[in-house]
């Protein structure tokens, strides 16, 4: 799990970096040149002026329609990686065995390991790289909206409910309701996982970054947060129904079975 945090985030950094972050100020525009410019970010630009034009000119709006199309676009990435997730979760007590079965750290019994592993995930139909791969295709859109809506000037003239879409909420509120939906957006994907310290260090920290990055930054960022959230809460909620049902009851025996052994 460590190891595919730590990939995680490095392909995070990789995409940032190759997805134009020097651009950042530069409005996009019919004229901005470059693949990612032509090709990501001024067609995601264009659909969400194209949807504020439909939605009476609130760009607010817009960007609440053009973050529900994406989520669905990319929702059977999303459930494709769920299920890899619940796949390899449910071979762990088996990768286990082998790895104490197999302790030894010299070659031979490393490349035994490894056979071994690879056998088991045949068996079971489980491909370790599968969870990787809607990742790799998601970040580009996820971030290429993120710079349409930052260099699209025509959002920072609107405003919407109690904000000005391209400066930070006055009041916090969207900030605050961000880092709450980040929260419980990554409390819920964690249920029926096993626990794990570096999951528990980023339940709390992915929350506090995005209010900081929140304060500063345009509140049309901060909408499409929490837009993006809650779809997820909801998402991984139907995804994940049934697990979600049995964490309290095995909650409640975990509880009761320390008690017991207490006593």
């Amino acid at each position: 799990m460590k190891k595919r945090i730590l990939l995680i985030a490095g392909l995070l950094l990789v995409m940032t970096v190759l997805t134009g972050c020097m651009e950042y100020d530069q409005a996009i525009t019919s004229e901005s040149e470059g693949f990612w410019n032509q090709y990501i970010v001024y067609p995601l630009s264009w659909l969400i002026i194209k949807m504020a034009d439909l939605l009476w000119d609130s760009y607010g709006l817009a960007i609440i329609a053009v973050t529900l199309l994406i989520r669905f676009a990319i929702l059977p990435l999303m459930i494709k990686q769920t299920k890899s997730s619940k796949a390899m979760q449910a071979i762990q007590p088996e990768l286990k065995e082998l790895q104490g079965k197999y302790s030894s750290k010299d070659q031979k019994t490393q490349q035994k390991l490894q056979q071994e592993t690879m056998a088991l995930f045949q068996k079971h139909g489980v491909n370790p790289l599968a969870g990787c791969m809607p990742i790799l295709i998601q970040m580009p859109i996820l971030i290429g909206f993120y710079h349409a809506i930052v260099r699209t000037r025509e959002i920072a003239g609107h405003t919407f409910l109690w904000f000005d879409l391209g400066f930070p909420d006055p009041f916090f509120i969207l900030p605050v309701v961000a880092g709450v939906t980040t929260f419980l957006q990554q409390k819920i994907m964690m249920v029926g996982m096993p626990d794990n310290p570096q999951m528990k260090m980023m339940l709390w920290m992915m929350p506090i970054m995005i209010v900081v990055f929140a304060v500063t930054l345009p509140s049309a960022l901060s909408l499409y947060w929490v837009i993006g959230n809650v779809f997820s809460i909801v998402q991984t909620y139907f995804i994940k129904g049934p697990d979600l049902k049995k964490a309290p009851q095995v909650a409640t025996a975990t509880g009761k079975a320390g008690g017991a052994k207490k006593k």
